[in-house]
């Protein structure tokens, strides 16, 4: 047991010592503000740092208040967030920003149990905000810091199990020196970002490493023990992209996807299921594909003729991974016209054009844009490569 004290202590006296000389200057440290801290937490979950920090900034800059952000459109949030993913989380960053207008006068509480009870707020982003805002002595357990402790401790126990979370965050707390939880916290997220990383640790220039179990066992590479997540599932989609003519000319046709579910009342271009079967729309050929697409659009009062395809795509979430199949196709206002159609879909386009952003609605709008347009739609990051490769090639 005196061994454990002395361990804990001197990973802790060692690793704040590495902190003062190593500490990365990075823009949500250069004042301890609760809500840049909170921002920035909510941006750094599945992103790297070099990536968030220009996002950080201008999220900043266009959100510099709790109030700001509460009280702004949903989709200059969306838009501000776009690229990096998780759009979900700009959601339950906005509601969160109102509710701590609206039961905290806009000053983010210091309370756990009040920071908790905001959305999308967890256990780790909780400790994160009241160690490093207010330097209360709470841990802030992630992935990082359970691979850490897993390889100085030696601790052989799947880190994707709730008990092993658990027996993390009561080791994190008791490492943590007094009146330093802020600065240890931070020591720890720096640490297993840039010294303890997942492949390839440094254990050379490792601050604790005389003391590190797994070294000294042989395990650094092994740990920390992880059990597989399920994979995601495969889907196949076939993407139209029509380019306007007349009116339209210059402009390519979106839309905006529902008002709930994945990535909710962001922009998109129109897509259709490769197959009813799952996975066998993979090998569709050409021709089919983009008569079921023509078909598709014509549905929603939209005439094209397919021209080419134009480029294949893919894009994973969490739970599932698209594989997209891209044609461009031509507007074709005039065989609409022809076949005395042009009134009524032209009708129907505007009542879904006019669709209001509060409507519950299932139809989807479709809209004519330009690029300057893209500057106020936010789209999911697989349509922005999309668009950048059509604008690339006109």
């Amino acid at each position: 047991m005196q061994e454990s004290i002395e361990s804990k202590h001197f990973f802790s006296t060692e690793l704040l010592k590495w902190y003062g000389r190593s500490k990365r200057d990075l823009p949500w440290r250069r004042q301890r503000d609760p809500y840049y801290i909170w921002v920035s937490e909510i941006m750094l979950q599945q992103t790297r740092v070099d990536t968030v920090i220009p996002y950080f900034n201008r999220f900043i800059e266009r959100f510099p208040t709790i109030t700001d952000l509460a009280q702004a459109p949903e989709e200059d949030v969306l838009k501000c967030w776009e690229g990096l993913g998780y759009y979900s989380r700009a959601r339950n960053l906005q509601t969160a920003a109102r509710q701590v207008v609206e039961r905290h006068g806009g000053v983010v509480p210091n309370v756990k149990s009040d920071v908790a009870a905001l959305k999308g707020v967890g256990p780790y982003t909780t400790g994160a905000i009241l160690s490093i805002a207010f330097n209360q002595p709470e841990p802030a357990v992630d992935g990082n810091v359970m691979r850490v402790l897993s390889r100085f401790f030696l601790i052989e126990e799947d880190i994707m199990k709730l008990r092993t979370r658990t027996l993390m965050e009561q080791l994190a707390a008791e490492l943590i020196p007094e009146g330093r939880a802020g600065d240890f916290n931070q020591a720890l997220m720096d640490f297993g970002a840039t010294v303890c990383t997942p492949k390839s640790p440094h254990c050379l220039t490792c601050p604790v490493m005389v003391h590190c179990e797994a070294r000294l066992e042989g395990a650094e590479e092994r740990l920390p023990l992880k059990s597989k997540a399920k994979p995601p599932r495969p889907e196949y989609h076939l993407v139209a992209l029509v380019e306007g003519e007349g009116d339209h000319e210059g402009r390519i046709l979106v839309r905006q996807r529902p008002n709930s579910g994945l990535l909710a009342r962001m922009w998109e271009l129109p897509y259709i299921p490769a197959d009813a079967k799952v996975g066998e729309g993979a090998g569709l050929p050409d021709g089919p594909a983009m008569d079921r697409l023509a078909a598709a659009l014509a549905e929603a009062g939209v005439s094209a003729r397919p021209i080419e395809p134009f480029m294949n795509a893919e894009h994973t979430f969490s739970h599932i991974h698209w594989n997209l199949r891209v044609f461009r196709f031509q507007e074709a206002a005039e065989l609409m016209a022809m076949l005395g159609f042009a009134a009524e879909a032209n009708a129907q386009y505007e009542i879904n054009a006019a669709i209001t952003k509060e409507s519950d609605e299932a139809t989807q709008q479709y809209r004519w844009i330009n690029r300057e347009d893209m500057a106020d739609l936010a789209f999911p990051n697989v349509f922005l490569r999309i668009l950048d490769e059509y604008y690339k090639q006109k």
